[in-house]
């Protein structure tokens, strides 16, 4: 130990400094808005997709599995109780919480900790010099998505870490040829593509690795994998995964396919392209004229594609095939991603999944060999205008803080279903252990018909087990009488309460944002 300390002292320093960057982040972003990193409260977030994560995470570790159906519309799985993503996606913080105990803090600090177990993990896989590991301090503080995403309960930050150390075992396996680089990729890329499919596109660099080290076996292993992923994601996502409000994916335009029309097709795959492509493109320039979120992403997601090609065609002019195949392999990914998100994603959504691609493209555009650091500076001043300058918009950049009154309310809720609903944990997962959340309702007394968002942030409150079943107020109204959960949530005021209060429901709790009834 004594010699290895000798021989790699400064390769652990420089990990010991990369580890703690990502809580120097988190840190300072807390400090810039007057707050320490505890005074995170993932009630105070606008981010609902949290709550779900959040109180699943809770169900799994307390019971093995939610007690009642996470879902829309009172969809719910085949299987279990889980919502529409896959939950694969949150392990990592299952085996936090395990280790640790779970509570609101802990997706906060299991994601710091797993972003700097992926520096550490970089750095001793990759061997960066002082002057890379200067860029990669600038480009990754620069780039506040990852401080952003590390303070939210959302598994970005899962994808970024397991994208990362992909990346640095990638680099290893360059350098070193040993078979455990190649085994590594195929493992990981495997699970992120569990985890999100168009991940799989990280898994072409490795199965053509093992091709070209054994041409027959190379295929046949190849194959053997991708239908051993293949299976387990159908698996997953047809017996665990929740039917959502709309499909996740937009696949009207296979359907000339499917009905062997190929030439119909062709057409509506180019047109689609065409007229999404257009409006990617739209927003990008107001990306770049305005901060606006979606276009800002697009706007550093393109950039970083652009400086992959330029480099590789630089390494490929000083006869360096293997480092530029290296950079034309991520700029297809790039690229491949790209033309996904334009055929099947929501722009809004899609964008989202973009940072992924990124926050691994920040560690390869530190290792480029450039003069005067051109590409890495570029790109940070760039950061620098869309994701600090322009950040303005309060959702999409919103660090989720504490305030007496928000956590007084979620105390009082606290005390309101801890008296009154009681888990059933016979026969489990029930519709008797499901709290119906009415996404919206129009209030009662408005002429104009006005609507409003039901305050769902203290549903955080729910006893550990309870699932939640976001519905629209239209589908609550058309089957009042035959709904199947036991609890709803609704806005204070709205046309549901008044149809509740006609009913002769009984009423759990109110107050002036939102009241909670029993169904039955």
């Amino acid at each position: 130990m004594k010699e290895l300390w000798k021989q790699n002292k400064i390769l652990y320093l420089k990990a010991v400094m990369m580890g703690l960057l990502p809580l120097l982040c988190c840190a300072v972003t807390c400090a810039i808005h007057g707050y320490g990193i505890k005074d995170i409260y993932l009630p105070a977030s606008d981010w609902n997709d949290e709550l779900f994560y959040f109180k699943q995470v809770e169900s799994m570790l307390t019971y093995g599995c939610p007690q009642g159906y996470f879902g829309f519309n009172e969809s719910h799985a085949l299987k279990l109780s889980f919502a529409a993503w896959s939950p694969v996606l949150v392990f990592p913080w299952l085996l936090f919480g395990a280790i640790f105990g779970w509570n609101m803090m802990s997706p906060i600090y299991c994601n710091i900790l797993l972003m700097s177990l992926a520096c550490i993990t970089f750095v001793l896989l990759v061997k960066p010099k002082w002057k890379q590991i200067f860029l990669l301090t600038i480009c990754f503080s620069v780039f506040t998505p990852f401080s952003y995403y590390m303070l939210r309960v959302m598994p970005e930050c899962i994808c970024f870490s397991m994208l990362i150390v992909y990346y640095g075992v990638l680099e290893w396996y360059q350098r070193e040829k040993k078979v455990a680089g190649l085994v590594w990729m195929l493992i990981l890329s495997g699970v992120m593509t569990l985890m999100r499919p168009y991940l799989i596109l990280f898994m072409i660099w490795p199965m053509i690795i093992w091709i070209k080290r054994n041409k027959k076996w190379g295929i046949i292993g190849g194959v053997s994998v991708l239908c051993v992923i293949a299976v387990t994601y159908w698996a997953i996502n047809h017996y665990l995964a929740a039917e959502y409000f709309t499909p996740l994916f937009k696949t009207d335009w296979l359907e000339p396919f499917f009905r062997g029309e190929i030439f119909t097709g062709i057409k509506e795959v180019f047109s689609r392209l065409w007229y999404d492509g257009r409006r990617f493109l739209a927003l990008t320039v107001e990306g770049i004229r305005s901060g606006f979120t979606e276009g800002a992403f697009f706007t550093g997601y393109l950039v970083l594609m652009g400086l992959f090609l330029w480099q590789g065609m630089a390494e490929w002019m000083k006869k360096n095939k293997e480092k530029a195949w290296k950079y034309f392999y991520f700029a297809f990914c790039f690229f491949a991603m790209s033309i996904a998100l334009i055929l099947m994603y929501k722009m809004k959504e899609g964008s989202k999944h973009l940072l992924t691609f990124m926050a691994m493209g920040i560690f390869v555009l530190s290792g480029m060999e450039t003069k005067f650091y051109k590409k890495a500076m570029f790109f940070s001043a760039l950061c620098v205008y869309l994701y600090s300058m322009k950040a303005t918009d309060p959702v999409d950049y919103q660090i989720c803080f504490a305030t007496p009154e928000r956590v007084e309310k979620v105390e009082a809720w606290e005390g309101i279903f801890e008296k009154e609903l009681t888990l059933k944990e016979e026969d489990t997962p029930n519709y008797d252990n499901v709290v119906i959340w009415v996404f919206s309702d129009t209030l009662a007394d408005s002429e104009a018909e006005e609507s409003c968002l039901t305050d769902w942030q203290m549903l955080y409150s729910l006893p550990k087990g309870f699932g939640i079943s976001c519905c629209y107020d239209s589908y609550i109204i058309e089957n009042f009488d035959t709904l199947k959960s036991k609890y709803i949530t609704i806005p204070t005021g709205g046309v549901i309460q008044e149809l509740c209060e006609s009913k002769g429901l009984r009423l759990l709790g109110k107050d002036d944002t939102v009241c909670v009834y029993q169904l039955r």
